[in-house]
């Protein structure tokens, strides 16, 4: 059976996979009172990463709107869409409406709609267990039911400099965006609930990277997949694949730059480790 995954743009998909029939991305978009950047492969993120630093007015997103994610889930036997968590996009309503769409008009039509309830690199996990099983064979209600109980065992941990932008749209408290950036401090914090929940501050990078470690095996991770996306920060993603290896040389890790959305909430330097653990 011919099958279909499909991401919103906020688990940088472009960096990491060739668009192909197996697996797209549809657009979410940056939007300031001036400009509007919408977060494909012709992007400049760098360019938008530092438009935005210099920024003084508010800026948002916007999901990709129902006739997108219909147009992208349409014509193959089973589709899979995979969204950034509900609680801080539209974008897993949409896909639901256009899934509830896809239906009206194919009673056959097999769509599931996945809250990943993160966002960045634990897509990509999910994506990847998605095109493991399909490709296995395995059929549509069997696939749909392990993906559910994958995405419940994979975790997503991050470390900013600065929150000024998620502050900014409400995805977290403003006490919390003062601390980062200041004396050097970079807040970490990890997804609970779908919720951003920052739970710890550190001072220099090393040691925000044993945090996320420490983080990590608290999860339960033991040596199994690593996933990092990271905003014009490659060094500290090798630095992050190089401790996980030290302890688990078998570990399957993988890090890529990051794209519109991602960069947009994480900003410069930001790293952002999905995980499997338990």
């Amino acid at each position: 059976m011919s099958y279909r995954i499909v991401l919103d743009s906020s688990a940088d998909a472009v960096s990491w996979a060739a668009p192909t029939e197996e697996i797209s991305s549809v657009p979410l978009r940056i939007i300031t009172d001036a400009r509007q950047f919408v977060d494909d492969w012709r992007l400049d993120v760098g360019n938008m990463v530092d438009y935005l630093a210099s920024l003084h007015e508010k800026s948002g997103t916007a999901c990709p709107n129902v006739g997108e994610w219909k147009h992208a889930l349409s014509g193959s036997d089973m589709a899979f869409a995979i969204t950034i968590t509900s609680k801080l996009s539209g974008s897993y309503n949409a896909a639901c409406l256009a899934k509830e769409a896809i239906e009206r008009e194919n009673a056959q039509a097999q769509i599931h709609v996945i809250d990943s309830r993160m966002t960045g690199p634990a897509m990509r996990l999910i994506a990847e267990k998605i095109e493991q099983l399909a490709n296995a064979g395995l059929p549509f209600a069997s696939i749909c039911q392990k993906i559910d109980e994958y995405r419940d065992r994979s975790h997503l941990v991050f470390a900013l400099e600065s929150l000024r932008n998620l502050a900014n749209n409400g995805r977290v408290h403003p006490a919390a965006a003062k601390l980062a950036g200041v004396l050097g401090i970079r807040v970490v914090g990890r997804a609970t609930d779908g919720e951003l929940d920052p739970f710890a501050k550190c001072k220099g990078e090393r040691k925000v990277i044993k945090t996320i470690f420490e983080e990590m095996k608290s999860k339960g991770y033991d040596g199994g997949k690593v996933r990092i996306s990271h905003v014009f920060n490659e060094n500290a993603a090798r630095i992050m694949s190089d401790l996980i290896k030290r302890e688990f040389p078998q570990a399957d890790v993988l890090w890529c730059q990051a794209r519109g959305l991602v960069s947009f909430y994480a900003e410069r330097n930001g790293l952002l480790v999905g995980y499997e653990g338990k």
